[in-house]
């Protein structure tokens, strides 16, 4: 749930927030919920740091000291929002993330043998665990998709935590693309241990997940950091991404691709969705990276809705964007990824 400045025809209104972005006065309650989301810790119920459902384990991707660690405001928390819903469901987030994990997700039925790692969104600042993280493995696993789930370290860039603003809206994410490359160089180092196939392991993420899904789709030839063991020597390059109403990935001045995703003919096949309405992440970040695709003649498909907005999930509502799982899933059967 990326934060870029809205279009500067829309009328900014004040709101006590832990963050400094304009907003207009019609978002609707649900986006600007998920602003409190990231600000407000008054309207939560807080709890401990977040534990997966019974019967699966979260592992630790760093088999020692993180690379590049640094100190965050306080304990990692999880917080479920009290005050509003997303299809008439809380939303729950997680904060200070300073120890990455995944969590495995294997399908509940016949195993197409593919996988996805599942980047949620949170603009960098938190995860939005539960609306795109669990429920979108709930979604792939009754596909016969084994589910990865990275809890990826936040707060991290783009997001400053140090002054609460946001300095190089198009910095690279350092912190969480070193968590999301070695995540892909272990799930491919386990992919026998969890009925795998290596060549045929994804990327899926949501606003600023999505342009971490860009991130590692155009930064897969060199680790950020210096490799700790076996998995690292595995390739880091998803077999195909799926960035959904991504940000982060273009340029306002010049409406040009974010200078720092360097799309190659390697970039694997790309999914884009976005609604044209979207007041966080504006549509004009799939249409930048989707002309550069196009350009470098990558295999790409984009579909833009008139209405939607942003940050919807996998929760079902009024608009037809939400049916956006079944296109994904057909894609993946044109692509030589599933059969089903």
């Amino acid at each position: 749930m990326n934060r870029l400045k809205i279009s500067a025809r829309k009328r900014s209104m004040s709101l006590k927030l832990d963050c400094n972005w304009r907003w207009s006065g019609r978002i609707s309650r649900v986006l600007l919920g998920l602003c409190v989301f990231s600000g407000v810790l008054s309207l939560f119920a807080q709890t401990a740091s977040w534990q997966p459902s019974p019967g699966h384990r979260e592992m630790p991707i760093w088999p020692g000291k993180v690379p590049d660690g640094q100190p965050l405001p306080g304990p990692e928390t999880m917080k479920i929002d009290s005050d509003f819903f997303v299809a008439g469901r809380h939303v729950t987030g997680v904060f200070n993330v300073t120890q990455p994990t995944i969590t495995v997700y294997a399908p509940t039925g016949e195993s197409t043998g593919a996988a996805i790692l599942v980047f949620p969104g949170g603009g960098f600042r938190g995860l939005a665990i539960d609306l795109e993280g669990t429920e979108v493995c709930d979604w792939l696993t009754s596909a016969g998709i084994t589910c990865v789930l990275l809890k990826y370290r936040v707060p991290s860039l783009p997001y400053d935590w140090h002054c609460k603003c946001r300095p190089d809206g198009l910095a690279i994410s350092t912190l969480a693309l070193e968590d999301a490359q070695r995540t892909m160089g272990l799930v491919r180092f386990h992919a026998s241990e969890w009925h795998i196939d290596p060549h045929k392991v994804g990327v899926l993420g949501f606003s600023a997940g999505g342009y971490l899904v860009a991130e590692i789709s155009t930064h897969f030839d060199h680790r950020l950091y210096a490799p700790f063991d076996a998995a690292d020597r595995e390739s880091c390059r998803p077999d195909f991404a799926v960035p959904i109403y991504p940000g982060h990935l273009w340029t306002e001045d010049n409406f040009e691709l974010n200078p720092r995703i360097r799309v190659t003919r390697e970039t694997p096949p790309t999914f884009l969705l976005q609604a044209e309405n979207d007041p966080i992440d504006p549509v004009q970040n799939s249409l930048a990276y989707f002309a550069a695709l196009k350009q470098a003649g990558v295999p790409v498909e984009m579909h833009l809705y008139a209405q939607g907005g942003h940050a919807f999930g996998m929760r079902s509502t009024e608009f037809p964007i939400t049916e956006w799982p079944k296109l994904v899933e057909r894609w993946l059967r044109t692509i030589g990824i599933t059969s089903k």
